[in-house]
Parts: structure tokens; C-alpha cells; sequence
């Protein structure tokens, strides 16, 4: 294991663990250096990618600490959510709403650059953080460049990942907004009144046209969105 990694996942054991709750402060990059060994820039590097993954919070002249439990991911890559998950060493599991074919509407249909009333695919996964769900995924998809999306177990692959493999995506663009769910998402939220969620809506699209226009809702108190810019 690199030393930096090393690094990580001794942070990530002392989270698991529970010895370091939330906003506990983390070792200095100056004490982990002498810990483990190495370089301050190589301690450096392994609080800033444990940042940039939102497992801690760092502080120019405060330091760094436990970020808050909550789901988080960045606008400005599109990644695994379960990869996400896992990477915090939490547990991941999906469950699956609907998983179907059905005629495209005129707004499914300008998405996916398709005629109204073609075929697509649409499923709705509810995607679990530990025991609660974190994201809820409602995605349609074009047929003709991704054959096989409704004979997958998204019970063991995310769409994600299976659409990586099928047609390797090229492009996409992203569209955030704060919404009030509806009855139905608080049901698959799991959540027991309304809250404000955050909502992405994406398209994608590989060398052979858009593969697939996705909406994703985030219950506000379980998810953040962040990144990190080095300039």
C-alpha cells in the first residue's frame, strides 16, 4: 500500500471505529508525517484527498476535522455512488422502485433526442447509505445504444457501471436545483415529512449520440455537494 493510502485508511479506521466522531480534529499532517514516516507533502496529500471525498473538513489556521455524516459528492466528476459509499467505508445496497419499457414522453423524448411515443427504458434505485437512502435515481434510457439495461441485477451493479461498459460516456451536462419531493420520492426516501432535497438533472452521451437522461434527488439533511479546484 502507498504511504499515502496508508495514511487514508487509518483515518478512515479511526471513523469506522468511532473513536473520532464527527468534527473530532484529525492528526496534523506534521504528526502523521512523523507517525508514518514520510514526507509532509505525502501526509498533505492524503488529508487533501480525504477531503476532496468529503470525509473531512480542513480549516486554513483551524486544522482538520471529522467532517459531518452525510452523504457528499462533487458536480465536477461523475462517480459510482456506491464507490463513493464504500470509499467512507460504509455500507452500500440498492433498491430497485421500477424497472421498465415505456413510450417516451415529449419531454423524455427531447432529452434523449428520440421521437415522442419511442420506446425507452426507465428505472427508479433507491440508493442506501448504511441503512438510509441517500439518493434516489430515476433514469431513462435510449434502448438502441444500451440494449441490454433492464436485464441487469442492480441489486449488484449500479447503472452506472453497467452503462460505463456499454458505451463509454463522452459528454455530459448538468442542471441543480432545490425541489420539494413529491408523496411518492418521500416513500422511497424513507422520510417521514417533506424537506428540501437537491436535485440534479444529467445527460449523457457516448461517441454515438445521448445515452441517457437521469434525475437524481438527495434528501438535503443526508447529502452535501462539494469539490476541490487547484489552480
Amino acid at each position: 500500500m502507498a504511504k499515502f493510502s496508508a495514511i487514508k485508511q487509518h483515518v478512515y479506521n479511526k471513523i469506522a471505529s468511532g473513536e473520532w466522531p464527527e468534527n473530532h480534529p484529525v492528526s496534523s499532517e506534521n504528526a502523521l508525517a512523523l507517525q508514518f514516516k514520510v514526507s509532509r507533502m505525502t501526509a498533505r496529500r492524503a488529508l487533501q484527498e480525504l477531503a476532496n471525498e468529503g470525509i473531512v473538513i480542513r480549516t486554513k489556521g483551524s486544522g482538520t476535522f471529522v467532517a459531518p455524516i452525510k452523504s457528499q459528492t462533487s458536480f465536477m466528476a461523475i462517480r459510482n455512488i456506491a464507490d463513493e459509499i464504500r470509499a467512507r467505508q460504509h455500507r452500500y445496497h440498492a433498491q430497485v422502485q421500477v424497472l421498465r419499457r415505456e413510450h417516451a414522453s415529449d419531454l423524455i423524448a427531447e432529452m434523449l433526442n428520440l421521437q415522442p411515443g419511442d420506446t425507452v427504458f426507465h428505472s427508479v434505485i433507491s440508493h442506501y447509505e448504511n441503512d438510509l437512502p441517500v439518493q434516489v435515481e430515476e433514469r431513462y434510457v435510449n434502448p438502441a445504444l444500451a440494449a441490454d439495461y433492464l436485464k441487469q441485477n442492480y441489486n449488484e451493479i449500479t447503472p452506472h457501471e453497467y452503462l460505463c461498459q456499454a458505451q463509454p460516456l463522452t459528454e455530459a451536462s448538468h442542471e441543480i436545483e432545490a425541489v420539494t419531493p413529491s408523496n411518492q420520492l418521500c416513500q422511497w426516501l424513507l422520510l417521514t415529512k417533506p424537506e428540501p432535497c437537491l436535485r440534479i438533472n444529467r445527460r449523457t452521451w457516448s461517441a454515438e449520440g445521448v445515452v441517457t437522461y437521469a434525475v437524481l434527488t438527495h434528501p438535503g439533511s443526508r447529502f452535501s455537494l462539494g469539490g476541490h479546484l487547484q489552480f
